[in-house]
């Protein structure tokens, strides 16, 4: 049989329209999906949404619908969502589907016929808005979980012995510790389970949205043995035709949000193995995704959709931010500043920008066609240095998207990106090229085959992750279509000499500084009420983690002449005029005719600054590429020998006048203010 790979979404709760923190748990399962195909493995990636339970039937009569009418139109909203950003899901599946019911209901009958389900009475409180029976006591008592109100229960119902189940659990996750992922969850579920599981009531009977239960249709089945049951009913479990679920089934991974690592790690497996069938590989547990420190919910305004990330900087941008700047596991923070701060830092000036500025010297100095490396006079180490890097690049992006650390994958991949930047700079092609004698078209030859080799290299690793974009570029390096290309077999040395080129175009445009502006007024204008949203607005348990809202603009405080007093001493006001950020430099080069000038381009975040300083005495050019270092970003610009400085760098003067750049003991993000 060949390799295959099964991965899922939770499903999502239809309780209100999809924003970022839904995105991020389907972004991250569409670029393991993509890397999948990559990698030759036959794949179904699987989403969609939970549709049942009293909420949602208390909604819709609030709502003036039927619970179908609400539940299709938020539905519809979240595979639109999907269709835009291009996810590449093999089905969507809605537990309101004849096909569904069918398949919860014979998972129902074979854990019932195996012994597992006996009929009771419940007494005690439940929790409406996370659809749970909570151990709280009296009328109203608060849900231990969301701290709302709970409603006081009492009915006959259908129980799982959940209980006989403890010992089981405990050695599946001692013999698997890859099981639950990251530890910090495992250990969390280990220790609830240690604590003595009771058995769980898996019926309702006071209302009706729901699967009835076999043989007994008064009661409908627990919502979260329905929902749950998505991962095997969306292959034909319980269907005449069981070909997905022989050849897919069990998962690789559930990607989940640690807000329902209880139901995945403890209820379902339980379920699975009452039922005699196989339990799924692995589940992956992610973080929050937070606005200033909250959750997001309707109720603090500060929900985040994806389509006003789409409608600006596209959603290649948004998929890069979320796997690059967030360790995978972790909550992480978002905002529109980080957003476009990243975008331009590592797409615009980085891949962007080698793209761009690779194949345009190509076109130009060799009409388009991939040159001839020379292996002789015009090789050095600094070739033999990048295609090491590369194929280490290579072998450890590969073992740590297999681990899911994507931020670090990246990061290593845009490592590569850095090295080729600064090889360039130091090998200066433009001038090469401006030469024209045999020497000079020689190296520069092998100077634009070493840059376009790594760009054909990062952008095979980025594809999973910016799709879009990355596609453009492989049709630009004339290799066509790059979801064709084996990933197992990427090396170095492989891009086809004299191979022609496809039409050069950007495929990253920086963002300008008024794009977290724009993104700000799209958001609000989306906070408009909608008919859908009549269901009530905070995040349920049942829905997929990931939270957060955007963070204000930082305002620079209008300048007003002031006078200085005698002492020297300045005012909080005074010193709240200077805005000091934090740059990475991006090129650096002495100014002719000026020994203590270097000219630079500092990377703000928001935009690229040309500075001039006199550091020249002291520092090398080549030792400042990639440094960050600090900046008076609202200095009036001036002239030096010529060129304008929009900018000053913040150095300190030693012994002797030489001067030492501030910099700093931990990583600070581009474009982070100093105050």
């Amino acid at each position: 049989m060949s390799k295959k790979f099964y991965i899922t979404t939770p499903i999502y709760y239809v309780n209100a329209r999809p924003h970022i923190g839904h995105a991020y748990t389907t972004i991250a399962c569409d670029t393991i999906a993509r890397r999948q195909r990559m990698l030759g493995a036959g794949t179904f990636f699987l989403t969609g949404t939970d549709e049942h339970g009293q909420k949602i039937e208390r909604a819709a009569q609030a709502a003036g619908k039927t619970p179908q009418q609400l539940t299709d139109e938020v539905s519809a909203e979240f595979r639109a969502l999907w269709d835009r950003m291009g996810l590449t899901y093999d089905d969507y599946i809605r537990t309101t589907s004849d096909k569904h019911k069918r398949g919860v209901q014979e998972l129902f009958r074979r854990i019932r016929d195996n012994g597992y389900i006996y009929k009771g009475r419940y007494t005690g409180q439940y929790c409406v808005f996370d659809e749970l029976y909570v151990d709280a006591v009296g009328p109203g008592a608060p849900c231990p979980e969301c701290g709302r109100p709970t409603e006081t229960v009492e009915e006959e119902n259908y129980f799982f012995k959940l209980s006989a189940f403890q010992d089981k659990l405990i050695k599946l996750y001692t013999e698997q510790p890859d099981f639950i992922r990251p530890e910090t969850r495992r250990n969390e579920v280990m220790s609830f389970v240690r604590s003595g599981l009771r058995d769980l009531s898996i019926s309702r009977s006071t209302f009706a949205w729901g699967i009835p239960v076999p043989d007994d249709p008064k009661h409908v089945i627990y919502v979260w043995l329905d929902a749950l049951a998505n991962y095997i009913t969306a292959l034909g479990f319980g269907s005449p035709d069981t070909t997905l679920y022989d050849k897919f089934w069990p998962a690789d991974l559930h990607m989940i949000g640690k807000e329902i690592v209880r139901f995945h790690c403890v209820y379902w497996p339980a379920f699975l193995m009452a039922a005699g069938l196989p339990l799924p590989r692995g589940i992956m547990a992610h973080g929050w995704l937070l606005f200033e420190e909250n959750k997001m919910s309707k109720s603090r305004g500060n929900i985040v959709r994806a389509e006003t990330i789409l409608d600006v900087l596209g959603a290649d941008a948004l998929r890069y931010f979320l796997l690059r700047e967030i360790v995978f596991g972790q909550d992480g923070s978002f905002s529109f500043d980080a957003l476009v701060q990243r975008y331009n830092a590592d797409l615009a000036n980085g891949l962007g920008n080698l793209a761009s500025r690779t194949l345009t010297m190509i076109t130009r100095y060799f009409r388009g066609e991939v040159p001839y490396p020379s292996h002789t006079a015009s090789h050095t180490r600094a070739e033999d240095a990048i295609a090491e890097t590369a194929r280490k690049v290579i072998a450890d992006c590969g073992t740590l998207f297999d681990e899911y650390q994507f931020s670090r994958a990246l990061e290593t991949a845009w490592g590569l990106v850095a090295a080729v930047d600064k090889y360039i700079v130091e090998n200066e092609p433009w001038a090469l090229g401006e030469k024209r004698d045999e020497a000079s078209l020689s190296r520069l030859a092998t100077v634009l085959y070493t840059s376009a080799e790594a760009l054909r290299v990062v952008t095979a690793l980025a594809h999973p992750v910016i799709p879009e974009a990355t596609a453009k570029i492989w049709a630009q390096l004339g290799l066509g279509d790059i979801k064709k290309f084996a990933l197992s077999d990427l090396k170095w040395g492989q891009l086809k000499l004299g191979g022609k080129l496809g039409r050069v175009e950007p495929v990253f445009p920086r963002a300008d500084k008024f794009a977290i502006e724009r993104m700000q007024k799209l958001e609000e204008q989306q906070q408009v009420p909608r008919a859908t949203e009549a269901i009530p607005s905070a995040e349920p348990a049942r829905a997929t983690g990931a939270t957060f809202a955007a963070e204000p603009a930082s305002a620079t405080p209008a300048t007003k002449p002031s006078t200085v007093p005698a002492d020297g001493k300045i005012s909080i006001d005074d010193f709240a005029k200077i805005e000091l950020r934090v740059g990475q430099v991006k090129v650096a080069e002495k100014v002719k005719g000026a020994d203590k000038l270097l000219r630079l381009e500092v990377d703000l975040g928001t935009e690229v600054r040309q500075v001039v300083a006199g550091i020249a005495e002291a520092y090398a050019p080549e030792t400042l590429i990639g440094r960050k270092v600090v900046i008076v970003a609202n200095l009036a610009p001036r002239k030096l020998r010529g060129l304008e400085s929009n900018g000053m760098i913040v150095a300190a003067s030693a012994e002797g006048g030489k001067p030492v750049l501030c910099s700093f003991l931990e990583d600070v993000p581009v474009g982070t203010r100093l105050k």
